[in-house]
């Protein structure tokens, strides 16, 4: 099952393929050119029964404005232009850079707009609908091979835009993100001396006296950093070494700015499709990516935290040092997580595989004090086989995390009300869902069938059905169950029917942390999907209500430790009362997955076992 993608998929930064044995920064494409086609989860949670119908890009019907707009456009083009030519006047040729790289957006930008106001006037006078349908496609297709132009000449940040836009599949036209699918294969390779004259001045040393072996070529290239391996001098350990590309950190604040201004024109142009929120997240977390030393203190936390759990094989690079444009780390190396023929030939159980993948981030979400990590799409993770886990732990192999450049804590009470939303989603208690809906990210009533069918995967009928969200045939809650072909068509209809504006509206509104939080879910889920498991969705949204109901229990229990003494009678009733509560779960969740686990090593794939009662 697809979940959350319709909130993810826009912050996602899409990965590819490492090569078959080797280091991976995660966001790189491999060093030998080859791009992997991107995977998009692309799962349509939409109510069916919600309507609006969706204007501008799917219709062509913009907000009339008057050609007034037209000017003050250009001339905000030009100011922009000028404004960008004129805070970097340090030096008159990266004035001028900075000038012509405004100009190109502003110019685009001005060009583009006219475009569809022209192409909209003419649709409106054009009384063949083939058409009219033509006009947009066409114009759809001008304006995207126009913008590619400037996001591959600009470089940089505007082509890691360029793959979030690649990724909005469900958002913006398909002339659009097509167009810009190649964009994938743009990530920049910065030279070697130009890599080495970094190095001089971050460090105040040579390369190769620090390093004994240093790869000329990166193993792997992403449109931010680069990644080489290297041998240290002295005690010849084997790193990785991630380093930015040196032209980057100078245009970074003049490209945040102007793709700020891009987002902002546009809402004015067409309001009821405001991507605002993208450049705002951008704004908050692109500086904290570009700092190494922000991605060393994460994978730290991360390393210390899962070193008290053992019994997650999760692996994170030990970082040597880092500078804020240079990261030096322990050489990991593994396999793709959804290589399945090197999973099978070296005899690791998938669902094995997926089990852990969904305890260990669930730990991240609901553990406490752990840190999230928001990019686990399938290049920032890798597999290797580990025969001595295996014989001390029962897994014998190490998932490897890379990538910590993007993080964010969750705050305690949020943590919990998220736990209580899906507790609530798993009993098909559409009321609880409704009010923790609200807590969790300000969803309204009337946005709520969309939230529910959004983050679930599922239509909203199924998930509103009476007697606590159990299908017609009585064998659990629809959530548990894959969705049919059926199913699946009618929310790809709902999308056409016009949920486009009223999706763009609940994601500028949803907060941060939760789009964060969402992607996370729906990066693993797909993962989970790549594996091909025999159990399908069910075991892992057991896992999930596993720790939601722990979750939910640790609230409890501090709440009677506020009261005074877990002795004093009546609080000792108490925990009693909700420790019964939370082991009466565990024990049948537990007995859930023992029968998952018996059927699948006895291959009863047909055989229903009544989900349990949340």
């Amino acid at each position: 099952m697809k979940v959350f993608s319709v909130f993810s998929a826009p912050l996602r930064r899409l990965g590819t393929r490492q090569r078959a044995t080797g280091w991976t920064c995660g966001d790189c494409r491999t060093a030998s050119g080859r791009r992997t086609a991107p995977r998009f989860t692309g799962s349509r949670g939409f109510a069916s029964s919600s309507s609006r119908a969706s204007r501008a890009w799917t219709t062509g019907r913009a907000s009339p404005r008057n050609t007034r707009n037209g000017i003050v456009l250009l001339a905000s083009g030009g100011g922009a232009a000028t404004v960008g030519a004129l805070a970097f006047t340090d030096d008159i040729k990266y004035g001028y850079e900075a000038a012509e790289r405004a100009g190109r957006v502003a110019a685009a930008l001005a060009v583009c707009i006219n475009d569809y106001r022209t192409t909209l006037n003419q649709r409106e006078k054009e009384d063949d609908e083939q058409r009219r349908a033509t006009l947009l496609s066409d114009c759809h297709q001008r304006c995207a091979e126009r913008t590619l132009k400037v996001l591959e000449k600009n470089g940089g940040i505007f082509i890691k835009l360029g793959q979030h836009l690649s990724a909005m599949n469900y958002l913006l036209p398909t002339e659009w993100t097509t167009t810009f699918i190649p964009l994938q294969d743009k990530c920049p390779v910065s030279s070697y001396e130009s890599i080495e004259n970094m190095y001089r001045r971050d460090t105040g040393g040579e390369l190769l006296d620090y390093f004994s072996e240093f790869s000329r070529e990166p193993i792997g290239a992403a449109s931010l950093a680069q990644v080489h391996t290297a041998v240290i001098r002295g005690t010849g350990q084997k790193v990785a070494v991630k380093v930015q590309h040196p032209g980057l950190a100078q245009w970074a604040p003049l490209d945040l700015s102007l793709t700020r201004f891009t987002f902002s024109t546009l809402k004015r142009f067409f309001p009821e499709y405001d991507l605002e929120w993208l450049s705002s997240e951008m704004d908050v977390s692109l500086p904290k990516e570009l700092d190494f030393r922000e991605e060393a203190h994460n994978a730290k936390r991360t390393r210390e935290h899962f070193a008290r759990l053992p019994e997650h094989p999760l692996v994170v690079p030990q970082v040597l040092w880092a500078k804020q444009r240079i990261l030096v780390m322990a050489r990991e190396s593994g396999r793709r997580l959804d290589d399945l023929e090197y999973l099978d030939a070296n005899g690791i159980d998938r669902d094995d595989v997926s089990a852990c993948l969904a305890r260990i981030f669930s730990e991240m979400i609901f553990g406490a004090d752990a840190p999230l990590h928001c990019d686990p799409h399938g290049g920032n993770l890798a597999i290797r086989k580990n025969e001595a886990r295996g014989r001390l732990r029962g897994h014998n192999f190490d998932i490897i995390l890379y990538d910590h450049g993007l993080y964010r804590d969750i705050p305690r009470d949020l943590r919990r009300s998220y736990a209580k939303m899906w507790l609530a989603v798993i009993d098909g208690d559409m009321d609880r869902m409704r009010h923790y809906a609200k807590k969790v990210a300000n969803i309204t009533d009337e946005q709520f069938p969309i939230f529910a069918s959004a983050i679930t995967g599922r239509d909203f009928g199924l998930l509103s059905a009476k007697e606590a969200g159990r299908t017609t045939s009585g064998k659990g809650p629809s959530i548990l169950r894959t969705r049919t072909a059926e199913e699946k068509k009618e929310m790809g209809d709902a999308l056409q029917e016009g949920l486009l504006a009223d999706l763009v509206q609940l994601l500028g509104q949803v907060p941060r942390i939760i789009l964060l939080i969402l992607k996370t879910n729906d990066l693993t889920r797909s993962l989970d999907e790549s594996l091909h498991t025999r159990q399908g969705p069910i075991r892992t949204f057991m896992i999930l209500a596993r720790y939601c109901t722990r979750t939910v229990f640790e609230e409890k229990v501090e709440e009677l430790r506020n009261r005074g003494s877990l002795l004093w009678p009546p609080n000792a009733l108490r925990f009693f009362a909700a420790w019964v509560s939370y082991v009466r779960v565990e024990v049948k969740l537990e007995a859930f997955e023992l029968w998952l686990g018996a059927k699948r090593l006895l291959g009863l794939r047909g055989v229903e076992f009544p989900s349990p009662e949340i």
